[in-house]
C-alpha cells in the first residue's frame, strides 16, 4: 500500500530520510506546490490531492505543517489511514501565542531571515547527528521565503471543525513548537522533539509500523498509547 508523506513548513522530503516502512508499504513523498495568492490552507490542501492515486487504498503521514494539511485532505480523499506527527489535527489545538499573532498580521512583518536563521533553527529543529543538522540548514536556506510567509498565513488564518475520527497522531514531550499541553495525540514519545523523525527515527519507525500494520508490541517502552 501506498504511504503518502507530507513535510513540515521550510523542510522537504529530505526530512524523511530516516523513515522506514514494513514490508508491504511503500514510501511517496507529496512535493510543495506554489501557494496561489490569498489561497487558504484548506484550497491548499485541495490541490496536493492531485499528487495522490486514491483509486487504490493509501495512507496519509504528515509532519508538522504537512500533518495540518494530511488533516484536510484526509477529508476529502478518506484515506485508510491518517498519521500525524509532530503536528495537530485541528486550529483549535494551535498554541495561544498563534492566536494572538493572527489579529496583529505577523507573518506580513515577520522578517523571514529571522525564520531561516542558524540559531533559531537550532532551537526547533535539534539533531544529533552532525550531518542531519547540516542537512537541515541547506533545506531551510533552499526554502523559498515566499512560501514560508504564505505558509505562516495560512495557518493563522485556518480555521476547520473538528478533525475527522481515526486520526492517529504522534507527539514528542519535548516539542517546543508545538507544546504537547495543547494537543491531544494518540501516541506519546517521551523526549521527542519536533524533529524527532530525525534524532528519534528508530522509535518514530516503530510506532508508524505498529499503526500502518495494527500490531503493537507487547511491552513497548518508548510511548505512552493514549485512547483515541
Amino acid at each position: 500500500m501506498k504511504v503518502y508523506f507530507i513535510p513540515g513548513l521550510g523542510a522537504d522530503r529530505r526530512v524523511f530520510r530516516h523513515m522506514q516502512l514494513p514490508e508491504g508499504f511503500d514510501m511517496v513523498h507529496i512535493d510543495w506546490l506554489t501557494p496561489l495568492e490569498q489561497e487558504s490552507l484548506k484550497d491548499y490542501a485541495s490541490r496536493l490531492t492531485r499528487a495522490i492515486d486514491s483509486s487504490q487504498p493509501f495512507i496519509l503521514v504528515g509532519l508538522s505543517f504537512g500533518g495540518m494539511l494530511a488533516t484536510e485532505i484526509c477529508r476529502i480523499l478518506r484515506p485508510e489511514k491518517t498519521i500525524l506527527i509532530a503536528s495537530l489535527p485541528s486550529a483549535s489545538q494551535l498554541p495561544p501565542y498563534f492566536k494572538w499573532a493572527r489579529p496583529l498580521g505577523l507573518q506580513k512583518i515577520l522578517p523571514i531571515g529571522l525564520f531561516k536563521n542558524a540559531s533559531l533553527a537550532k532551537r526547533l529543529f535539534t539533531t544529533e547527528s552532525a550531518e542531519d543538522k547540516d542537512l537541515l540548514r541547506m533545506i531551510i536556506r533552499e526554502t523559498d521565503p515566499g512560501f514560508i510567509r504564505w505558509a505562516l498565513g495560512a495557518i493563522l488564518s485556518w480555521e476547520n471543525s473538528p478533525p475527522p475520527e481515526g486520526i492517529y497522531h504522534i507527539h514528542g514531550t519535548r516539542d517546543n513548537l508545538l507544546p504537547i499541553r495543547y494537543v491531544k495525540p494518540t501516541h506519546i514519545l517521551p523526549g521527542g522533539g519536533h524533529l524527532m523523525v530525525m534524532n528519534r527515527a528508530a522509535e518514530v519507525n516503530k510506532l508508524l509500523a505498529e499503526i500502518l500494520t495494527g500490531k503493537l508490541s507487547t511491552v513497548h517502552p518508548l510511548s505512552l498509547h493514549l485512547p483515541s
